[in-house]
Formats: C-alpha cells, structure tokens, sequence
C-alpha cells in the first residue's frame, strides 16, 4: 500500500474502513497502524466531509411520485426488421417502397449522366479539356518537375 493509494481510498470511500474495498481493506488498514500520524490527518479530514454529507438527509421518494416517474416513462417497444410484412403496417411498407425508389433513380441518374458525358465527348471528337497528357503532369494537374536543384 502506498501513500498515494491510501489517499485514493479515503478521498473515494471515507474515513469509515467498513466501506472500503474488500479486497484493499487489509492492507490499507496495515498501512494506517504503520504511518499513525499521515493516517489519523487523512482520516480526520474524511471524518469531516463524511459528517458533512450525512448531516442531509434525503427522504425517501413517495409512492405517488415513484408512480408517476414509471408512468411518465417511454415503453419500450420492440423493432421488427421485417415488421412491413404485415397487413396493418402500410406505413412502414410506403416508406420502405419509397427509399427503394429514390435508391434506384439516384442510380439511374447517375448512369444516365455518365451516358450523356460519354456520348457528348465521342460526338464532339474532343477530349475532356484539361492538361497535357504527357509522363510530366499529375493527376492535379501540375507538372511533376523536379525542384530539388534549386
């Protein structure tokens, strides 16, 4: 057991040694009968903060609040992945028919665009403007030249 560790348990546990852990309580116990005098200014100041909180109390909740706090609670309702199979659930089958449409037209405009921008270019007989092809360029457009000499 060291110091610090000792400080760790009284700071988070109090000055009581029966709310402890269990499985330090020995040693920390050990430790305080070694170091009386750092243990017994530890302990007291603990005492204090321990008296400090008990001094208020809290009642315990009644039975109407604990009631009200339960009803006012969500239900939990369980999710069926293919809860649209069945009859009384048109909502959910109009939406799932809905995201399949919208899925499938992105995806034939999106072929249609690539169609057009392929057509257009064999049509005009011109590559799609940018820089020189050539080994010296990149994929950003700049030149790959060599800098490093200067």
């Amino acid at each position: 057991m060291t110091p610090e560790r000792f400080r760790a348990i009284v700071d988070a546990y109090g000055a009581d040694a029966r709310h402890w852990p269990a499985a330090e309580r020995a040693d920390a116990s050990a430790w305080a009968a070694q170091h009386r005098v750092e243990a017994d200014t530890l302990l007291a100041q603990a005492a204090q903060l321990d008296a400090w909180l008990a001094s208020d109390p809290v009642a315990a909740p009644d039975s109407a609040f604990v009631e009200r706090v339960v009803a006012s609670a969500p239900s939990r309702r369980r999710r069926r992945w293919l809860s649209f199979a069945q009859p009384g659930n048109r909502s959910r089958r109009a939406g799932l028919w809905w995201s399949g449409a919208a899925f499938a037209g992105v995806g034939l405009i999106g072929g249609l665009a690539g169609a057009f921008a392929v057509s257009f270019f064999l049509v005009t007989g011109s590559p799609s403007p940018g820089p020189e092809s050539s080994y010296l360029t990149t994929g950003f457009g700049g030149t790959a030249a060599d800098w490093s000499g200067e």
